[in-house]
């Protein structure tokens, strides 16, 4: 059999790196890397369906899913996630905790960006401040005018404007005519009057974690269904190879003779990853994530972005619902 030459677009993190440089092939595949920043892959995946195997936003998936329009079969490979208490911007000179963002406004680039999907779901579950509380401002972070990738309907009591021509949500925060921020990036304008709502973000998301045993998953990786409805074997063969490559990147991880990554302490915050998370923190696979996908996708539909509650099922092919130990 010969060999299918298939597109693959993803992210250049620790996790991929051995499937990008070849350490870890992909079983039947002849694959063509391409490293390209999130947006542009997300953009071009849900637009024109440009790549056969693509890392995908979650909360994209799940809308598309829901509508019966997704054409990418979902793989439980979940290489980007976060605690997305550092999502969270204020004017610290008006907003002095989370309950004060109520009646205020808060902007954001995309009102269905998976981050910020999480974001609204520690402020309504943690702090009572539902997304009816909140005016959003929808605009881009560096360059004004940013639409949503895909066509969303907000439920009644939710209210959503775009913001003033020609202006960012950057600007607007910097200038006190919104009063907070959440999105996946910082604001592109610094200011001593803007910083994170949670001031030790970390100690916020780590005793999240103790309480709910969630860490965030931002994106999956999908295969074009066209090409799964051909080739059935496809996915279990990415999600194999996928295991593979974030297995050999935590072993590396590991190995502190010298570290691999550009940071000091390393080695203490792999240590506390572990005796909080447990040995594997990053894991792949449904069954490992099932009270995280709920999570997401109760907050999804919740949020009046999907139109009904997606099952975590419906989400993946089924070749990929149960995984084996590599």
């Amino acid at each position: 059999m010969s060999l299918l030459n298939l597109s693959v677009a993803i992210g250049d993190y620790d996790r991929n790196r051995p499937l990008i440089d070849g350490t870890v092939k992909i079983d039947g595949v002849d694959a063509v890397f391409m490293k390209l920043v999130p947006e542009e892959i997300f953009f071009r995946a849900f637009r024109t369906e440009d790549f056969d195997i693509c890392e995908l936003s979650l909360s994209s998936f799940t809308l598309k899913t829901a509508l019966g329009q997704c054409p990418y079969v979902g793989i439980p490979a979940f290489v980007s996630r976060c605690f997305r208490h550092t999502s969270i911007f204020v004017r610290t000179d008006r907003i002095a905790r989370p309950q004060d963002l109520r009646g205020k406004r808060v902007g954001v680039p995309e009102y269905q960006l998976t981050a910020n999907v999480w974001a609204r779901a520690i402020l309504d579950d943690d702090f009572a401040v539902s997304p009816a509380d909140i005016e959003w401002v929808r605009g881009g972070i560096e360059h004004p005018a940013r639409p949503e990738k895909i066509a969303i309907q907000l439920p009644p009591g939710v209210h959503l404007s775009d913001a003033p021509e020609g202006k960012t949500i950057s600007e607007l925060l910097m200038g006190g005519e919104i009063d907070g921020f959440i999105a996946p990036r910082a604001p592109a304008i610094p200011s001593r009057n803007i910083g994170w709502l949670f001031p030790d973000p970390m100690a916020a998301a780590k005793d999240y974690f103790r309480r709910t045993g969630i860490f965030p998953i931002m994106h999956l990786v999908g295969v074009r269904r066209a090409l799964v409805e051909k080739h059935p074997w496809l996915p279990a063969a990415v999600l194999k190879a996928f295991q593979q490559s974030k297995k050999i990147a935590l072993d590396q991880l590991s190995d502190v003779s010298a570290t691999k990554v550009t940071m000091p302490f390393v080695e203490e915050q792999l240590k506390d990853a572990r005796e909080l998370m447990g040995e594997d923190f990053w894991p792949y696979g449904v069954e490992a994530n099932r009270k995280t996908l709920d999570a997401f996708l109760h907050h999804h539909h919740a949020q009046g972005i999907s139109p009904r509650r997606v099952s975590v099922e419906e989400l993946f092919h089924p070749a990929t619902l149960e995984t084996f130990k590599i």
